[in-house]
């Protein structure tokens, strides 16, 4: 009788009436960390299709940049758009450029200071885009486990009160208050786990679209550079 009772009681317990039987702070344990996780998920998604635009963007900038097209025509055909990436960093120093010698600028240095320092502006700016929301997952990834183990001690302090109050260690007793807080710790590493794979990969993924940006600023900077040597030394000359 004992075994058949036993064998009824593990029917019985399934990961839904772990968490019916748990008391209301486990609960809302539990609750928060599905939460976290489906917001985990939801980051993932939303960067993985992010970062796979961006990636096929620059590819397709920089296929445009170098294929010999005059820089004023693609300013002209990217002016008006709403750029990011390569192209937006490209608008940002054409734009200084042209402004600057609208007015005319005479100093080569502080117009290359101010055309670095309109792309750094960018490039920063576009970062911090690549990084958005990737602090939630780092604070998903290092609080889930805690939190999760927050709900198992909760759980297990109130079996062991249960277990007093019927004054039986029967494993049939004992084992569905000890699985349910159990599955605190087991939810809270469901969310924690993904949570810090994505943060690692995205951040690397955003570090190699920064470097990139920096690699096409400084190539960019070196080829304005030269059109303003050939620009102003005949207006220095002449002066």
């Amino acid at each position: 009788m004992e075994q058949v009772g036993l064998a009824a009681a593990a029917s019985e317990v399934s990961l839904w009436s772990l968490f019916m039987q748990a008391g209301w702070v486990v609960k809302l344990v539990m609750i928060g960390l599905l939460g976290a996780s489906v917001w985990t998920w939801a980051i993932v998604i939303d960067k993985y299709v992010s970062f796979a635009k961006a990636k096929r963007q620059f590819d397709q900038f920089e296929q445009v940049f170098w294929s010999g097209q005059s820089l004023e025509e693609l300013y002209r055909s990217l002016a008006d758009r709403q750029n990011t990436g390569l192209g937006a960093i490209f608008v940002a120093a054409m734009r200084e450029w042209k402004k600057s010698f609208e007015r005319g600028a005479r100093s080569p240095i502080g117009l290359q200071m101010r055309i670095d320092r309109a792309m750094d502006v960018t490039i920063a700016r576009e970062g911090e885009g690549f990084e958005a929301r990737l602090g939630s997952l780092a604070t998903i990834g290092s609080a889930g486990p805690f939190i999760g183990l927050f709900g198992t001690v909760v759980g297990i302090m109130t079996s062991f009160q249960a277990i007093a109050g019927s004054k039986s260690t029967n494993l049939a007793v004992v084992a569905p208050g000890i699985a349910e807080a159990l599955l605190a710790t087991a939810i809270g590493l469901v969310a924690a786990i993904p949570a810090v794979i994505a943060y690692n990969k995205f951040m690397g993924d955003a570090g190699k679209l920064s470097a990139r940006m920096e690699g096409f600023a400084d190539e960019f900077s070196a080829i304005l550079s030269r059109q303003i040597d050939e620009k102003l030394q005949p207006r220095q000359a002449a002066q």
